[in-house]
């Protein structure tokens, strides 16, 4: 997605009327997370949240199931590039970023987000892993990806190689599947989040197919004797169309904020706080500045059901100013974060 900050790309722009500021992944359901969020209660380590907490009011909430295909903050940003009326699981993703890579999508072409995997197989369980953790090389993936091609191609498929982790295709049948995000599966059974729709009978019979045609093939041979995990399936997601007229951007000042992903996927709670600490110190204390300079500041926070967009307006005149440096410092107290937190 465009307008990504992160903290391996710090650079925030000079100076804009408006932002708006999206972090996923703010909490979780899972009891150690639960567990944890009273440790972003202390406002010595964490200010700049208690700041912005205690400085703008709620604005919006947008209640969900935890069930939902698409994550609380893809459905933030569904809006903004004309995807209000699609059904869950049908957000075109995959169409959206392809187009960010440079693949030619065609008007009126279905696309997925295809990801290889592996799927841990345990006597009673079956997980899918972050596909990061394969750490595939552009070489071993793109390798992979041919042996897979002629599988797809012969069901009218077309694969396009972006990423080790990202791969595009194209199919008639992906137009109204819905799919689930693929940060709604790590970690879990995959099985459970296959949609009970007549197109998914392929992407199941497809996934069987690559299974056993993966079991022992020389390409995982050399990754497995190395320790490192295999490639034995894939997940397809982001599934759908883009509009005729199709929004390319999301608005100007918009940033999402993805740092917090990978621990909490991973459910390294240490890493997760200690990402919130560096986060406070870098892009919610610009967010402080850009309130203290008098632009309209919007930060949104997404759990795994809901989000909750937290707003104040711009505040261009000195006494507005001198107001809000007063809230800062002397206002009302601010709602502890771990409370917000917990009802998302």
């Amino acid at each position: 997605m465009r307008e990504v900050y992160s903290l391996d790309n710090p650079r925030m722009p000079a100076s804009i009327p408006s932002q708006h500021l999206i972090l996923p992944f703010a909490a979780s359901l899972s009891d150690p997370c639960q567990q944890a969020l009273p440790r972003l209660d202390d406002a010595q380590q964490m200010p700049y949240l208690h700041q912005l907490l205690g400085r703008l009011s709620q604005s919006r909430r947008l209640d969900g199931d935890e069930y939902a295909l698409s994550m609380p903050h893809e459905r933030v940003l569904a809006p903004s590039l004309g995807w209000s009326d699609l059904a869950d699981g049908t957000l075109p993703w995959a169409a959206w970023q392809a187009q960010s890579h440079g693949v030619a999508t065609e008007e009126g072409q279905a696309w997925g987000l295809l990801s290889p995997c592996h799927w841990l197989m345990g006597r009673e369980t079956l997980t899918l892993l972050d596909p990061d953790e394969l750490r595939l090389t552009e070489v071993e993936a793109r390798a992979f990806l041919e042996v897979l091609r002629p599988w797809f191609e012969e069901e009218g498929w077309t694969l396009v190689y972006a990423t080790p982790t990202r791969w595009y295709a194209a199919h008639p049948s992906l137009a109204s599947l819905p799919t689930a995000s693929l940060d709604r599966v790590i970690g879990r059974n995959p099985d459970v989040w296959m949609p009970d729709h007549p197109q998914a009978r392929l992407i199941k019979r497809l996934q069987n197919e690559v299974q056993m045609l993966m079991y022992e093939h020389p390409l995982n041979e050399p990754r497995e004797a190395s320790g490192q995990l295999t490639v034995n399936s894939f997940w397809l997601s982001g599934t759908g169309q883009l509009p005729s007229q199709p929004t390319l951007a999301l608005p100007q000042g918009t940033q999402l904020v993805t740092d917090l992903r990978a621990p909490l996927l991973a459910s390294n709670l240490a890493d997760w706080i200690a990402t919130w600490q560096t986060l406070d110190g870098t892009v919610l204390k610009a967010a402080c500045g850009a309130l203290d300079a008098g632009h309209h500041v919007q930060l949104t926070l997404c759990g795994e059901r809901s989000a909750i967009t937290l707003s104040a307006p711009p505040a261009p005149s000195f006494s507005q100013r001198l107001l809000s440096s007063a809230q800062r410092w002397l206002g009302r107290p601010a709602a502890q974060p771990s409370a917000l937190l917990a009802t998302l």
